[in-house]
């Protein structure tokens, strides 16, 4: 009897630890490579949310080992190390790699009609499901999603900038490319300096002034060395969350169902909006806690149309003339189709 009884006990320890291996053998684990610290506003408000979501859509399959502070690749190089394997999912900022997806550029160019990152990602997902061209573009990797950043905010250290004359003669830092095209129009001085740099180079008095999304705002602490914030039809930059295509077809159909439920166009909304818009609060109250008030300005409509007229669409034809001139016939298509899509004429 005795013997029976044991016999049982073990059987049944048996199963529970062959029922252990075979749920451990069951969760897929991805790795998720990230240039942001955990601590960012971003990680916390998007990244951490979005891949719970995840879990919850696949009934817990998959599990994400995320890797923050480029410590598994550097955030230049996660295009790359996506497609090699090194990473299984990567955060990808497109800004990186001119020219590698030129089409695509499109929702990052001056003055385009769009106020809120989630508003552009919805834009850019569409743009994307659209346009077979821009596809090919990010054929390299399975795109999970795209988002973009609002249209940058001008900061200015001294002098409070409201209408088109007020930026003339300023040292402005920004990117290269189209941007830059627009802080000519506008008789501004343009800069190209790294971020990290911005807020010494503000505080000495190098620069006047810098566009800058509000989750910059936040993290490089910008409001202890600036006075001054205006909503500009300044341009926006995007990004993609992509995942590796051979990683990507070893999981299964309902794993794969389960990801892009919370991916496509609701999830570059998602990022769009936590990522980036929840942030413009989070910097003003943030500022409070250093006894600082933020007030952002808004221009008016005449003079944002205005701006638009100088340092928009003389960019936008700029840009369409010179994708045909390198073989992109389908620039104008797909600007027409992206304004359309934000609802505006061109």
């Amino acid at each position: 009897m005795k013997r029976s009884i044991a016999v049982s006990i073990i059987g049944l320890a048996m199963s529970t630890v062959f029922a252990g291996q075979s749920l451990a053998e069951d969760t897929i684990t991805l790795r998720f490579s990230h240039q942001n610290p955990d601590s960012a506003i971003s990680s916390t408000e998007a990244v951490v949310p979005w891949f719970q979501q995840i879990e919850k859509a696949t009934n817990g399959k998959v599990k994400t080992q995320i890797f923050w502070s480029q410590t598994l690749s550097k955030g230049k190089d996660n295009w790359e190390a996506t497609k090699n394997g090194i990473t299984d999912i990567a955060w990808c900022f497109h800004g990186y790699w001119p020219n590698m997806t030129p089409l695509a550029d499109v929702i990052s160019l001056p003055a385009m009609p769009f106020t809120t990152a989630e508003q552009g990602s919805e834009a850019l997902w569409k743009l994307y499901e659209k346009h077979p061209e821009i596809q090919k573009e990010f054929a390299d990797n399975k795109v999970l999603l795209l988002y973009t950043s609002p249209p940058y905010t001008l900061i200015t250290r001294d002098k409070p900038v409201k209408t088109m004359e007020d930026i003339k003669g300023l040292k402005i830092r920004m990117t290269g490319g189209p941007p830059t095209d627009m802080m000519n129009a506008l008789g501004a001085i343009p800069l190209l300096q790294p971020m990290p740099e911005m807020f010494l180079n503000l505080q000495k008095g190098v620069v006047d002034g810098m566009g800058a999304p509000w989750e910059a705002i936040h993290g490089f602490r910008f409001y202890e060395v600036v006075k001054h914030y205006t909503e500009v039809p300044f341009p926006a930059v995007y990004f993609s969350i992509s995942m590796n295509k051979a990683k990507w077809a070893s999981l299964p159909k309902d794993v794969q169902d389960g990801i892009m439920s919370v991916s496509g166009l609701q999830g570059s909304k998602f990022w769009g909006k936590y990522f980036f818009d929840s942030a413009k609060k989070a910097a003003i109250d943030k500022a409070k806690e250093s006894n600082i008030t933020i007030v952002p300005t808004e221009l008016t409509a005449e003079e944002r149309q205005r701006w638009l007229e100088v340092g928009g669409k003389p960019i936008w034809e700029q840009w369409v003339k010179k994708m045909e001139k390198e073989g992109r016939p389908e620039a104008q298509k797909i600007l027409d189709s992206a304004l359309e899509i934000l609802g505006a004429k061109k």
